[in-house]
């Protein structure tokens, strides 16, 4: 994590894929609407990774939705965090659960929670969730959006 969360250290600039999820470097700023109970989503519908077995690509649409409390996440060192999960090994489950959990250890939201809708591999699609805890009363929570494997697209 970049310890002066005030300058993201990828927002203007050129920035490499980092190599690994290890490496990635994930920028924080201050919530601007501190007081406001609100929903931040994000969707990666091209996300992918590498079965730790066979090396091939699994390929996954993401949907992390999140409540800032402090900071919120800069969309470029996501965007970056998630591509290096290319050339990483890892079953469906450990790598949406990771995410999902380096975000929380990092930002500390008041809330998180992480969809990995996985496209089938030996014709079985696995679908993975995690959340942070109970929802904040009174937040608007809406459906994920992405519907159960039938070609999904």
């Amino acid at each position: 994590m970049n310890d002066d969360t005030s300058k993201p250290i990828h927002l203007g600039q050129y920035s490499a894929l980092p190599a690994s999820p290890e490496e990635a470097t994930l920028n924080y700023v201050p919530n601007p609407r501190k007081a406001a109970l609100y929903l931040v989503r994000f969707a990666a519908p091209e996300f992918t990774s590498l079965c730790p077995v066979t090396g091939q690509p699994d390929f996954a649409h993401l949907v992390i939705d999140y409540v800032p409390d402090e900071t919120i996440v800069e969309s470029k060192s996501l965007k970056l965090f998630l591509g290096s999960f290319r050339n990483h090994s890892g079953f469906h489950e450990d790598v949406t659960v990771g995410i999902g959990q380096r975000l929380v250890d990092e930002m500390k939201p008041r809330w998180l929670r992480i969809g990995g809708y996985w496209y089938p591999r030996g014709g079985i699609p696995i679908d993975v969730f995690w959340q942070s805890g109970a929802p904040p009363e009174g937040l608007w929570l809406p459906d994920q959006g992405v519907s159960p494997y039938r070609g999904r697209g």
